[in-house]
């Protein structure tokens, strides 16, 4: 993967569980706006690997937050594409605000993973980029991470067929097959699978994301394909079928969670007519 991403500070995602026999016919229908991701360029089926440590308090805070469908949250997670040490390790902060999603992120070398996961400050030696915005990224998730006492729990791994407008990212369609997800607790980029379980295993999870106005082909493709929006959070479907016992450690709610959130958050400043554009409910 290359260290320079395209994707978009905030966006809208809109989420399906779908049958994979619409597959087909979904990916003629995205083929004449969107061309497929260069990066699945590299594999004959167009879908490439894409892996997530999930960090999490003790007692769940953002899981909780999820399943709860608290308004306004927010996930850590580590995101990154194989075990090659020269390729990059994105910290990743990816939020909700109202119907707004929101993410920064940072590529970090490998080496310095448990480095930064240990709590160690962020440094710009670790950075893949020397831009000042990814170190600011890279900050703040040290920051939330510390404020949570958040630590690697979930690893999961899908193969991800991404199409992108051609121009920019503005609008991005996907499809994620095979999911699968365990508990992790090392404070590495793993990529190897011990024992991981299936996450919709009779689904695929389709996302539709885009940064202005639902275009109107989406909606036309809804339409046509009979689409039901439902939410599908990775870890947190994971987290429920491995079962919470596995995670929690009874602490009880950490009380600053909601104000660390408000912190952040207001910093972004959504525009509040972007906020109100889709009619569909949002799920992060």
């Amino acid at each position: 993967m290359s260290t320079v991403h395209r994707l978009q500070a905030r966006r809208f995602e809109l989420k399906y569980l779908i049958d994979p026999r619409l597959v087909p016919g979904l990916r003629d229908f995205v083929r004449g706006p969107l061309e497929l991701d260069e990066h699945g360029l590299r594999y004959a089926d167009g879908a490439y690997p894409v892996h997530s440590l999930y960090l999490d308090s003790q007692n769940l805070k953002t899981y909780g937050d999820s399943i709860n469908g608290t308004k306004n949250r927010f996930k850590l997670r580590l995101r990154y594409y194989d075990g090659l040490q020269q390729t990059p390790v994105f910290f990743e902060i990816k939020a909700r605000v109202d119907n707004c999603i929101l993410k920064q992120r940072c590529g970090v070398r490998r080496k310095a993973v448990p480095l930064l996961l240990s709590g160690q400050l962020p440094d710009p030696e670790h950075l893949m980029s020397r831009e000042p915005r990814h170190l600011a990224a890279l900050q703040r998730f040290n920051l939330m991470m510390g404020q949570l006492n958040a630590r690697p729990k979930v690893h999961n791994c899908y193969a991800r067929e991404a199409w992108v407008s051609p121009a920019d990212d503005s609008v991005r369609v996907t499809f994620d097959r095979n999911i699968r997800t365990e508990p992790c607790f090392v404070p590495e980029a793993v990529v190897e699978m011990k024992r991981p379980i299936y996450v919709f295993p009779e689904f695929v999870v389709l996302e539709l994301k885009f940064t202005d106005r639902f275009p109107n082909w989406m909606r036309e493709m809804v339409r046509t394909f009979n689409l039901m929006q439902f939410s599908s959070a990775k870890y947190a479907e994971g987290v429920t079928l491995l079962g919470e016992h596995r995670f929690h450690n009874g602490e009880r709610c950490l009380s600053n969670g909601e104000a660390l959130w408000q912190h952040w958050a207001t910093e972004w400043h959504p525009e509040p007519d972007a906020l109100r554009r889709p009619t569909h409910q949002m799920h992060l």
